[in-house]
């Protein structure tokens, strides 16, 4: 590629000058290329140590002047045939030019210019890119491509110097990392690390310090650990290491290709050496902790963040944070975890503007909502700038309460016109409760329905005034007093100032008057059913009456949730329950319905509208509780783990006894997932959500641990699993929750395990208050560090039980080892992913859906099976394999939907692996037939009859292919042992049998129903006959087949031997059946031959009838002719073979139709041309025939008569065994085993695409 010229002091260092001019120089880099020596050697190391560019572009052109001692760099190039282009073109057109001027300062001008406007030409022809990215940058990515052999689709997101440890030895080198892959290079004195691994391989990442590996981070992978050190930066590295292993795995999980983000805001200059999608990857990492942080909906972008004070009204201060600002919100956190935070919803601010600035407020802003709260920040330090953003989402912001882009593809309501508000000011602000938006409640169908517009327990409730309740009522009173005094100095709705003060009242139980309002603000379920009206009316209206599994699901547990409860004792809350599930179904059917959404959005129902119930249930599934809903409940699964490696930390001696007992898979499953609602009373586990909807998934883990710590020495003296879990249910049955107004609920499964003496009652809020004492040091984002950990096991160890599931599915006769089937399947999954990052055009119809069988969920389409074919098959066919891996396709893809499975990829590589040399003749002979052989490719076979030719006269007696006719039947005793070995002729010798029994005889019946119930074995006999193109079509594939065999010159002939015997018999059977059609010849022979020859006739279709059904066998109704059916064709060939050798009509033996000279070489003629048709008549031929080995002068030669491939020609598959179980060569070739895992060995390489010392020159890319 042409270069900007740059000055170069010393030309000669480390470069070697192979061609000169005046003007120019044209360089190698030393070491490049063969030989090279010890200088080579070095130059290479330093190459990669240094990153130098001359890795990637290892010749250069300079411009120089006679007189001068600077050069120019003017081109570089990766290969001699690129720089030699760029040489020719200086040579051509400059320097005659330059030969001109006088001034060496002129030329120099000149030359400079000249690459100048040739690069900007250059660059205007290129598309211009959304996203540029930096030089260097761009330079670092061809070197990937180069060295690794990575496709244009593979996106490098940065690179870093680091060194890799092989052993005991650190080798110094660059470490890549791209969209799909984590690859290393290093180049020392001579020895070269290539290394690639695929981020979805991963199985553990983590940073570790050790003795060995001073600040190292370690990469495992299922057969490999990985040590990389001595990082400049290894806290980003390794951060963005486990974002890009994060969405391999979410692949794994949901099938989402990684997209990159077009609607990131770009900075105005590019950052030097970070790529596009370097930023794009830090910015999805930081809106993702901005919307945790927050609790926003899952669209929100952050725009940017800034240092800032917040005066908070109640304690009188200037609190130091950072505020945020994204689309529809402006939050703010303070330094300390919990001085204070607040969201702003720009839908409700009204007003934004700058106050004047002092020395006690420098840079104030203050805004003000439709509550009537300001707030005030100030120290701001781009403040113009920052209100112009602020002003800018404002203008975008709709002003009614309208679905603006919020909520995505799902979430957007298609005509909210109708519904929304006529002006800002009239409508109902969130600060009143969450009830009001919903005064006048969409109705489902046509009837109101209570629950529209209130909790069930509202409507359950009998309304006795709080008074009536004794002490539990003067509690209820204070605690719904505290609130309001809460509400009062801190603000109500979603523009509150959270605190420590508002966990604290958290913690001590929130009222239950309030309790539905409180869940959606902490939820932020709140943020999107405002912006979403009518949203869930219009579910619930489409998915009425819509059956599918998950609705099945839903009926069968709608009995089930609660049913201790009154509100679900009756068909108001079983409808209001089902209406909900079903529409969150609608809303997310890769989630559907998992059990245990049931209980958690029953409770949700006592204290919300369905609406309001609806959207928790949104922020539970998507956001609060990540994965924990879907098929495999792997969010629940992950936190599990965390639960273990906790225990782990701070209870050892608890957690090597659970362990041992294996107790805490089984109970922390079903208390993360009911969120302890169903292991715990209700009035007690309510409390718990209370907390969780504040604090998220850590309350969870606190309370088990505390559970785990109140039980600990009981536990400890178990003995067995059931005992232990015995010990925690009857614990959890009696946390009670003394402050209840609620009518105690009878917790059914405290009925069922109370035993004599009941254990002592446990406070719910003294067991949260001890959580929070003792445990209370875990931190939202070491909880995410650790999920990132657990998610890569659970998600890895998922995967192996799909793998050992398909394993177990194939059927055993399938003839490979299970270790041999677990390779494949890793290839063949490697083969499915590598299309879901690379094949963007591809068919959604190969994603892979999760919820679908292990055996169906990857899936390949013909080009991916294509590639897999030509590296797996033992059956290499050179240019001729693209065209054979197709109708292998072709006949695995029984559905048709142009996709298999892992099965049917199986089962076709199994026909070629294994079995005997009947059964792999038998998938080759299948494979050119239809379906696998295209109507279309069987028409090119009319051209192809040049691959056959004729090498004697044609004037052959016709006697002598009666001769080839009948001369079996005088010796059928005389039947070759192979023939009997290889087709099957148990089944002559039974219908031989039966030939000799009385014709209706039940045992005959009773045959025949027991084949039927026998899974139907397909025979030789079930095959159908092939016409003369299938025929053409199946020796091309023969010949490509021995083309790199160390035997193929004795192949070649032996194949030519049997193809030219399989016409003459095909020949001959046509004529046969041409004279049977007409009359029986007369008595020459005798009546058996007779009748057997006419029964035996109608080998051949006739035009304009149906092949298929016309070659098969003779009917079943007479065992005679079946039985000289049978014997007919092997014998026909032996003699046919015996006669035309010894005969004196100069045909001599076919295998000796070609002088080696003539195989030798020229491949298209040892390949094509060496059939002898014997006596195939000149009409069949077309007029392109080459004729090998016959008399240049025959007449043969001359009379070519252009015509077509004969129709009426047709053979049987026990006539192609039969023939080449006469030739020993391709006998031992079909019968020679070969070893797949080599082939799987070689194919994980090309897939990995494992580099090795390149003495060759790599292709290069040309820039």
């Amino acid at each position: 590629m042409w270069l900007g010229p740059e000055e170069v002091l010393v030309a000669n260092a480390l470069w070697v000058t192979e061609r000169a001019n005046p003007f120019f120089v044209l360089q190698r880099r030393r070491g490049h290329g063969k030989g090279g020596g010890l200088t080579g050697l070095l130059v290479g190391t330093l190459d990669v140590v240094l990153d130098s560019s001359a890795r990637v572009a290892p010749y250069r052109i300079l411009h120089q002047t006679q007189d001068s001692q600077i050069y120019w760099t003017v081109a570089c190039g990766s290969s001699r045939k690129e720089i030699t282009k760029h040489w020719e073109w200086l040579e051509n057109n400059l320097l005659q030019t330059l030969s001109i001027f006088e001034s060496e300062e002129d030329i120099t001008t000149f030359v400079k210019g000249k690459i100048h406007g040739i690069i900007a030409e250059e660059n205007k022809n290129l598309q211009p890119q959304g996203d540029e990215d930096p030089g260097k940058f761009k330079e670092a990515e061809l070197k990937m491509r180069k060295q690794f052999g990575m496709p244009e689709g593979e996106k490098l997101v940065n690179y870093y110097s680091c060194s890799f440890w092989k052993g005991r030895v650190p080798r110094q080198g660059w470490l890549y990392l791209t969209v799909n892959h984590l690859c290393f290079y290093s180049f020392l004195l001579g020895k070269e690390v290539s290394l690639v691994v695929q981020w979805v391989d991963v199985t553990r990442l983590e940073k570790n310090a050790t003795l060995l590996f001073p600040e190292s981070i370690r990469v495992d992978t299922r057969d490999q650990e990985l040590f990389f050190s001595m990082f400049l930066n290894i806290g980003e590295t390794f951060k963005l290491m486990e974002q890009l292993a994060n969405l391999a795995i979410r692949q794994l999980l949901d099938s989402g290709g990684f997209l990159e983000d077009k609607a990131l805001p770009r900075p105005i200059r590019p950052h030097k050496n970070i790529s596009a999608l370097k930023r794009d990857l830090d910015a999805r990492a930081k809106n993702e902790c901005y919307r945790a942080t927050f609790r926003l909906p899952k669209d929100e972008r952050l725009d940017g963040h800034t240092g800032c004070t917040l005066w908070t009204p109640f304690n009188k201060l200037h609190i130091p944070g950072q505020m945020f600002i994204s689309n529809n919100y402006i939050c703010f956190a303070s330094k300390e975890e919990d001085a204070c935070r607040l969201i702003i919803p720009l839908r409700e601010v009204t007003i934004v503007e700058k106050a004047d600035s002092s020395s006690v407020l420098p840079s104030p802003l203050s805004i003000s909502t439709k509550s009537k709260m300001t707030f005030l920040f100030a120290n701001l330090k781009n403040r113009d700038f920052l209100v112009q953003r602020i002003s800018d989402f404002l203008q975008k912001t709709p002003s009614k309460q309208l679905s603006s882009n919020t909520g995505g593809t799902k979430a957007s309501v298609s005509d909210p016109a109708p519904e929304s508000h006529p002006a800002p000011q009239e409508t109902p602000g969130p600060p009143t409760s969450p009830s009001s938006p919903l005064s006048s409640p969409p109705s489902f169908s046509t009837q109101e329905v209570p629950t529209t517009s209130q909790g069930l327990l509202k409507v359950f409730q009998k309304n006795s005034p709080i008074e009536d309740l004794g002490a539990k009522g003067a509690k209820e009173k204070m605690k719904e007093e505290s609130w309001s005094i809460h509400f009062f100095e801190y603000g109500r709705g979603m523009c509150m100032y959270r605190t420590a003060k508002t966990r604290e009242l958290v913690l001590k139980g929130i009222p239950e008057s309030l309790r539905g309002e409180l869940w959606l603000l902490f939820s932020g379920a709140w943020n999107e059913m405002v912006t979403h009206p009518g949203y869930y009316a219009e579910l619930v209206e489409k998915s009425m009456g819509k059956y599918s599994l998950a609705t099945e699901e839903i009926e069968r547990d709608l009995h089930r949730s609660m049913p201790e409860h009154p509100a679900f004792q009756n068909e108001l809350g079983i409808a209001a329950l089902r209406r909900v599930l079903t529409a969150y179904a609608f809303r997310n059917p890769t989630i559907g319905y998992c059990q245990a959404m049931n209980i958690v959005t029953s409770v949700l129902l006592l204290y919300g509208s369905e609406e309001e119930a609806f959207w928790l249930l949104v922020a539970l599934c998507e956001r609060m509780l990540p994965d924990y809903y879907n098929t495999r409940v792997v969010g629940a699964l992950v936190d599990q783990g965390i639960f273990e490696e906790l225990t782990k930390d701070i209870l050892p001696r608890l957690s090597e006894k659970m362990q041992e007992l294996g107790v805490i898979s089984s109970i922390s499953l079903s208390w993360f997932l009911t969120l302890f609602l169903s292991v715990m009373p209700f009035e007690s586990a309510v409390v718990i959500v209370d907390c969780f909807f504040y604090e998220g998934i850590k309350v969870i883990l606190q309370v088990a641990l505390a559970v785990l710590d109140a039980n600990m020495d009981q536990l400890l003296d178990c003995s067995d699993e059931g005992e232990a879990m015995t010990v925690l249910g009857r614990y959890l049955d009696n946390v009670v929750n003394k402050q209840s107004i609620s009518p105690p609920i009878p917790h059914l499964h405290a009925l069922l395990t109370s035993g004599d003496d009941p254990p002592a009652e446990v406070d719910i809020f003294d067991l949260l208050k001890v959580s929070y004492e003792k445990f209370s040091s875990l931190r939202a984002d070491d909880i995410e560090q650790m999920r990132f950990k657990q998610r890569l096991k659970v998600i890895q160890s998922l995967e192996d039980t799909a793998k050992r599931s398909v394993v177990r599915a194939i059927p055993g006769d399938i003839g490979f080892s299970i270790e041999e089937l677990e390779d494949l399947y890793m290839v063949f999954k490697a083969k499915h992913l590598a299309s879901q990052y690379w094949g963007g055009s591809r068919s959604a119809a190969i994603h892979r859906d999760p919820s679908l069988p292990y055996l169906e969920q990857y899936r390949i389409d013909a080009s991916q099976f294509r590639e897999l074919f030509a590296s797996l098959t033992p059956w290499a066919c050179g240019s001729h394999t693209p065209v054979l891996a197709g109708r292998m396709f072709r006949l695995l893809d029984q559905n048709k939907d142009s996709l298999i499975n892992f099965k049917e990829f199986v089962t076709g590589m199994s026909g070629m692996y294994h079995g005997d040399l009947t059964e792999k003749l038998k998938a080759l002979y299948k494979l050119h037939l239809p379906p696998a052989l295209l109507p279309e490719e069987a028409e090119s076979a009319l051209e192809a009859t040049h691959y056959f030719t004729e090498d004697s006269p044609s004037e052959a007696s016709p006697m002598a292919s009666d001769l080839d006719l009948f001369l079996p039947w005088e010796a059928q005793e005389a039947l070759p042992q192979e023939r009997q070995e290889g087709s099957g002729n148990e089944d002559v010798q039974e219908r031989r049998e039966e030939k000799g029994t009385s014709p209706p005889d039940y045992r005959h019946y009773l045959r025949i129903w027991a084949k039927e119930k026998e899974a139907q074995k397909e025979t030789i006999k079930d095959l159908p006959k092939m016409n003369q193109e299938q025929f053409i079509e199946l020796c091309k594939t023969l010949y490509n087949m021995f083309s790199e065999d160390p035997m193929e010159q004795d192949l070649y002939h032996a194949i030519a031997t049997v193809a030219s015997l399989l016409l003459r018999i095909g020949e001959v059977g046509k004529k046969f059946s041409a004279r049977t059609a007409k009359k029986p010849r007369d008595g020459a022979h005798s009546g058996d031959h007779n009748s057997a020859t006419e029964e035996d006739g109608p080998l051949t279709p006739k035009p304009h009838q149906d092949p298929t059904r016309e070659c098969q066998p003779p009917a079943a109704g007479d065992p005679q002719a079946k039985a000289s059916g049978d014997t007919h064709p092997g014998k026909a060939l032996q003699d046919s073979h015996v006669i035309e050798g010894g005969s004196g009509e100069g045909q001599g033996s076919p295998s000796l139709l070609l002088s080696d000279d003539e195989t030798k070489d020229d491949m298209s003629m040892s390949s094509y041309s060496v059939v002898s048709t014997g006596s195939l008549q000149c009409e069949d031929l077309t007029d392109d025939t080459v004729l090998v080995g016959g008399e240049a002068g025959s007449p043969t030669a001359t009379s070519r008569i252009g015509g077509t491939v004969d129709t009426d020609w047709c053979i049987s598959f026990e006539q192609i065994l039969a023939s080449i179980l006469t030739e020993s060569v391709l006998v031992n070739f079909f019968e020679k085993r070969v070893d797949i895992g080599l082939k799987i060995k070689d194919q994980k390489k090309v897939e990995r695409q494992f580099s090795t010392s390149s003495d060759h020159e790599p292709p290069g890319v040309v820039g």
